[in-house]
């Protein structure tokens, strides 16, 4: 039987995970009592008593003074023979205060009247030990609701293997400021800009074209070889370190050429390691075109 305890931070998207597990025929209970999920486990790997093959139980800090029996369960699990896997989702105390915000509720640990973030502080020292356990830890700071599936069904259903990374490869425009989100940035203004040719000014990296232009530097390919390279031979260090989300960001000057040709081709490239997830988002894509179109409107 596949067993997944699926925890993590309040809004870093526990209940989606969940959904998307029933999708995958998963028999899912979120917020079991603590100390019923023993006998549960139990009576689920019982052939003679249940059908159920795959199960998938939702923990977290509403569970209160209850989820520190966790340990203890966890333990009495294995000692039982039953073989579990843990997902935490987790996300940028930023972008939890914002979800938060969106949805007008308040923090399960904040209190009538008290601070998100003072909430989240003190879930993130409760659930320190479900973090440390887990199996797979997914950061959903970036995710999209169908990237998010797209993992879940990764691991659970097609069960390929999973490093725990993230990698969002970020074209985008100097102009509009470095991504402050960015671990690594490139910059590629080095290379001929397609801007300046009138046949090509109104089109984006992603059309042939600009790559046809782009792609007649000599030096495009060598520095998408060196990139590639560096890359994975980096990408294992990160995945040591603990590092759940990287992102790569590559810039021209407006992010709608240059930035965006070599942005793609890295994805692609990356694409092919199906040891780690991997996005590609184009930032500043449109915004030039939008802008002028908007500048001559009110003219």
């Amino acid at each position: 039987m596949k067993f997944v305890i699926v925890t993590g931070m309040s809004g870093a998207g526990k209940s989606t995970a969940l959904r998307f597990l029933e999708d995958y025929e998963y028999f899912c209970v979120d917020n079991l009592p603590i100390p019923l999920i023993e006998p549960f486990a139990q009576v689920s790997v019982d052939g003679k008593s249940s059908d159920i093959t795959k199960l998938a139980v939702g923990i977290d800090i509403r569970s209160g003074k209850k989820l520190d029996m966790m340990e203890e369960v966890l333990s009495s699990l294995s000692s039982m023979g039953i073989q579990y896997r843990i997902l935490y989702l987790d996300s940028s105390d930023e972008v939890l205060v914002k979800r938060y915000k969106e949805s007008r509720r308040t923090h399960p640990l904040a209190g009538p009247g008290g601070r998100i973030e003072d909430g989240i502080k003190l879930e993130r020292e409760k659930t320190t030990f479900l973090r440390k356990r887990a199996d797979y830890i997914i950061d959903t700071t970036l995710l999209l609701t169908r990237e998010l599936r797209n993992e879940i069904k990764r691991i659970f259903v097609e069960d390929r293997t999973f490093k725990n990374l993230y990698i969002s490869i970020m074209s985008f425009g100097f102009k509009y400021g470095i991504p402050t989100d960015a671990d690594l940035v490139f910059d590629v203004r080095f290379l001929p800009n397609p801007y300046y040719d009138h046949n090509l000014r109104r089109l984006t990296g992603l059309d042939e074209p600009v790559r046809t232009f782009i792609e007649k530097n000599p030096e495009c390919n060598v520095f998408l070889d060196k990139l590639e390279d560096m890359l994975e031979y980096l990408i294992p260090y990160y995945v040591q370190e603990g590092k759940n989300q990287l992102v790569v960001a590559v810039g021209c000057t407006g992010g709608r050429h240059r930035s965006v040709m070599l942005a793609d081709c890295i994805y692609q490239r990356l694409l092919d390691n199906s040891d780690y997830g991997i996005r590609i988002v184009h930032r500043d894509m449109e915004k030039d075109l939008v802008k002028k179109q908007t500048d001559y409107e009110t003219q």
